[in-house]
């Protein structure tokens, strides 16, 4: 292999309940993935496919950091998600074999700039800059599938200093994972390193600085980030 010109940060990793270091790949996020969610934010559930956009593997921040505010916004939104990590791919994946290329779940927080969004939306616009700053995918430890089987019911909660913002559960998701899977694989062809986060139910709002946003997921641990005040 030639010599680069430019060499590149290394890439992102995420941390296994284990102890193995798992390496990135991409980032795809689904929109609306929660009836509640969906309704809160004027849509119709499952009237359409699941909506898909990315994020930057290097928008990856491990739970527990303290994270300067981030820039060009007044309205941050926490976003609580299950997490899916890939440890194979393909091209038009079946629904009925998409569990077998998952390596692990993690909780996930989809940060977003809904200032922003809500902006581009306006305009009809992309909203990438909304979703793909920098430390916008706070992700917490990585369980092996192989450990926890394929979770499908289980309190999807988030907090922000200590006060209740979402309490969903799993089963409340629109599309399921093998479902998203399937249908992702259709769009692109999936890569071991993908990351897929899945969603979000009902109760999105501001996070101010100076304060801890914690997400949990039953039996996944929780992914958590303090904004300096």
């Amino acid at each position: 292999m030639p010599e680069l010109a430019v060499t590149p940060p290394a890439p992102k990793t995420l941390q296994g309940a284990d102890g193995a270091t798992i390496g990135v790949h991409r980032i795809f996020c689904v929109g609306q993935n929660y009836a509640d969610h969906v309704a809160e934010m004027g849509g119709d559930a499952k009237a359409d496919p699941p909506i898909f956009f990315s994020k930057p593997a290097s928008a990856i921040v491990a739970s527990g950091e303290t994270l300067p505010f981030p820039a060009a916004t007044e309205n941050l939104h926490h976003e609580v998600e299950l997490v899916v990590v890939l440890k194979s791919g393909g091209s038009d994946i079946a629904t009925d074999d998409a569990l077998g290329h998952v390596y692990g779940y993690a909780v996930g927080n989809d940060l977003t700039r809904r200032d922003m969004q809500a902006a581009a939306k306006a305009k009809g616009g992309p909203w990438d800059m909304a979703k793909g700053f920098d430390n916008s995918a706070v992700i917490g430890t990585v369980h092996a599938a192989a450990q926890i089987d394929h979770p499908t019911t289980g309190a999807v909660r988030c907090s922000v200093d200590g006060e209740a913002r979402q309490d969903g559960d799993l089963s409340q998701m629109i599309w399921s994972v093998p479902e998203i899977i399937a249908t992702l694989s259709g769009l692109v062809t999936l890569q071991a390193g993908d990351v897929i986060m899945t969603g979000t139910p009902a109760g999105v709002g501001p996070i101010k600085p100076g304060q801890t946003c914690r997400c949990e997921i039953s039996g996944l641990g929780d992914a958590t980030v303090t904004y300096q005040g």
